[in-house]
């Protein structure tokens, strides 16, 4: 039932024979709605240009569907002279998981004994996403959820040990890249901590780098040493670090942090645009701009809509008016094409 999909034309690595359409439409992974390629999938793919779309429950019946909507996606990118997607799922198990029945339905980290549970499930994972075209795992959760406090978190994470959720996570990492599936850990710098569900509102959590560096950031130092593919950003507010802006958003955690003093090389990502503490606070506009300040590489908008076309004008928009943000945009989108050279080349 899952065999393996194979992209059947080389990457074009050249960035600066890109377009500066290109440029900006790489920078986005999109949402969409139905299950085979339609008009406004074709739109994302051959106008905006995005670099990645993100597969939900309302995209995906069978194994089957599956395989030939990817395979459209990808032969329609080609046609288009556009280089291939990143298409990825979230697919934790447990709570969050969009594949079910005839996919391996997994309980959930929490229910995970050691680390040979996390291989078993990234192994068989990786070979069921593979068999119908999807390379990008949302996956592992590297968040800890403090042992006998309330957590947002407490249904999807390892557990209440760092040391413990970040071999956890590393087993998930090399599991799911070993067999060509890129792991992104989520949600930097953790959001163990808090209470305030972020799909609907923005959560703050009053903690400065100290606090972080001993609890939280202890699985995300572990799965760049294991060099993840890539880091989704929280939509949370680190009062103590940035009293302003989210992680997601914020130009002291993405850069300064997680770029500047960690070291991080690969794939930086903000969540999902769409949510609450996001979209209830700031315009789309504004939100790219901070984007592109914090040399974040890849936005989430994760529903059909408007703010996918606007966000494409508004990265257009900063490149042509300034130098420095067009050279930037070229180091963004040399990672994002350097994992795709380096996950999807001859699959």
């Amino acid at each position: 039932m899952f065999g393996s999909m194979t992209i059947s034309r080389d990457i074009v690595m050249n960035i600066s024979d890109f377009t500066l359409e290109q440029l900006a439409g790489q920078r986005i992974m999109a949402g969409f709605e139905g299950t085979e390629l339609s008009d406004g999938l074709k739109f994302l793919i051959d106008t905006v240009k995005v670099g990645g779309v993100i597969l939900f429950s309302g995209n995906v019946k069978t194994p089957e569907q599956i395989k030939n909507l990817c395979e459209s996606i990808q032969d329609y990118a080609g046609s288009c002279g556009q280089p291939p997607l990143i298409i990825a799922i979230d697919q934790e198990g447990g709570q969050v998981a969009r594949l079910k029945e005839p996919f391996t339905v997994f309980p959930g980290n929490p229910a995970m004994e050691g680390e040979e549970d996390a291989a078993r499930f990234a192994a068989t994972t990786s070979t069921e996403l593979l068999g119908v075209g999807i390379n990008m795992n949302m996956a592992p959760v590297m968040d800890v959820a403090p042992e006998g406090a309330l957590s947002i978190m407490a249904g999807r994470v390892f557990g209440h040990d760092p040391y413990r959720v970040s071999k956890m996570g590393v087993a998930v990492i090399e599991g799911l890249q070993t067999k060509k599936i890129m792991a992104v850990a989520k949600h930097f710098p953790g959001i163990g901590r808090t209470l305030l569900d972020s799909h609907y509102d923005l959560p703050s959590l009053n903690a400065g780098f100290s606090d972080l560096e001993s609890f939280d950031l202890i699985p995300f130092k572990a799965a760049i040493r294991h060099n993840v593919a890539g880091i989704m950003l929280s939509h949370i507010l680190y009062t103590g670090i940035d009293d302003k802006w989210p992680a997601s958003l914020s130009v002291k955690i993405a850069k300064e942090l997680l770029r500047d003093s960690m070291g991080y090389e690969g794939l930086v990502m903000t969540d999902d645009l769409d949510m609450g503490a996001v979209k209830n606070h700031f315009d789309i506009m504004t939100s790219v701009r901070q984007i592109i300040s914090a040399g974040i590489d890849m936005m989430l908008i994760c529903h059909a809509g408007p703010d996918i076309e606007l966000a494409f004008g508004e990265v257009l928009k900063n490149m042509r008016d300034s130098q420095r943000i067009r050279d930037d945009a070229g180091k963004s989108v040399g990672r994002i094409m350097r994992h795709k050279e380096q996950y999807l080349q001859g699959r």
